[in-house]
């Protein structure tokens, strides 16, 4: 334990050395969030969002950029290590395919995320690729998330759902979809939540410590290792990222730590206590299904607006108030989803 704390606190100091010059970098490539007419994936206007959003523009958005370099530079280094001085570490799984669909998780859906970013902030309209409307997105999120899954199946050999005292459900092949959608779901979810500044990232912080926990107990340093990593680098970028923040995730952190998240749930194979850990992004994200289902079958909405924390703030709840009571719901959350760990 006190070498992983070790490598928390390396990782740390690292991204927080790193951190504010490449804040400045970011304002030298104006890489900013702009005031812009947004529209949801119905095409409809999101005004509401506009008003309540517009008021960050300024704010220099890639922190993500940073993390994900730095959590890919310094795994690399931290298992070099490992290899070179012959340092035996548990793991439940080949351990070089282990590192590899999780650093591939981050770096792809991160990809995915900048260029979305590229798309929405230096507003290139003419010049688009893919174009990243909605269904593209997820065509592209879906059929990344679908080589994942056939990792998981075909390299790592996981192919079953335990659920602790009610047994294990073995999906054999069909374990490819459903690992794909349930990474697809995550990145989505994560991307919903990040709305205000330290939602998403104190949510993610918590989540992250229980399922460092529970990596702890069955043994899987590949994951505990990597886990506190990530752990130490998004302590400094929350430093900078809570109101009002100097820096935002952006599009390629969001969809990028989202799905790394749902794949650390997947290896932890813990599914109901990982689900109920990650429960408030679930709800995040089932409010705007929710609303997007109600208005284009309903023809009306289901919500004043959403998702959640936007409605809270449109009701006149101060940003900060909402983040932190977040933080302590999401603190209560990952205690219980540990006690379910024990049973489930």
């Amino acid at each position: 334990m006190q070498f992983l704390l070790g490598i928390l606190i390396f990782s740390f100091l690292i991204n927080s050395i790193l951190i504010i010059p490449f804040i400045n970098f970011l304002y030298t490539l104006k890489f900013t969030r702009r005031r812009q007419e947004t529209r949801d994936p119905l095409g409809e206007r999101t005004k509401i969002f506009d008003l309540l959003n517009n008021t960050k523009a300024g704010t220099p958005v890639g922190g993500g950029i940073l993390l994900i370099v730095m959590q890919i530079i310094i795994s690399a280094f931290v298992f070099l290590i490992f290899q070179m001085s012959d340092v035996k570490i548990t793991h439940l799984y080949h351990l070089k395919k282990e590192l590899f669909i999780i650093l591939f998780t981050m770096l792809s859906f991160g990809l995915i995320g900048l260029y979305d970013d590229l798309l929405k902030f230096f507003q290139i309209k003419k010049r688009r690729f893919f174009g990243l409307k909605f269904k593209s997105k997820l065509l592209i999120q879906l059929g990344v998330a679908l080589f994942i899954g056939y990792w998981l199946y075909y390299q790592l050999g996981i192919n079953f759902i335990y659920l602790g005292p009610l047994g294990i459900i073995n999906l054999s092949w069909f374990y490819v979809v459903f690992a794909a959608f349930f990474i697809v779901f995550f990145a989505n979810a994560y991307n919903i939540t990040d709305g205000l500044d330290g939602l998403s990232g104190g949510v993610l912080l918590f989540n992250l410590l229980a399922f460092w926990f529970i990596s702890a107990t069955i043994l899987d340093n590949v994951l505990s290792v990597f886990l506190a990593i990530w752990i130490g680098g998004l302590i400094s970028f929350l430093y900078f990222n809570i109101y009002p923040a100097r820096v935002m995730l952006g599009d390629i952190g969001a969809l990028s730590f989202g799905a790394t998240l749902a794949l650390i749930g997947l290896l932890l194979g813990k599914i109901l206590p990982v689900v109920f850990i990650s429960s408030l992004f679930i709800i995040e994200a089932a409010s705007s299904l929710i609303q997007l289902f109600s208005k284009k079958y309903l023809k009306k909405k289901a919500f004043p607006v959403a998702p959640i924390h936007l409605w809270l703030r449109s009701i006149g709840w101060e940003e900060s108030k909402i983040v932190t009571r977040a933080w302590l719901a999401q603190l209560i959350i990952s205690i219980t989803g540990l006690w379910l760990s024990f049973f489930f």
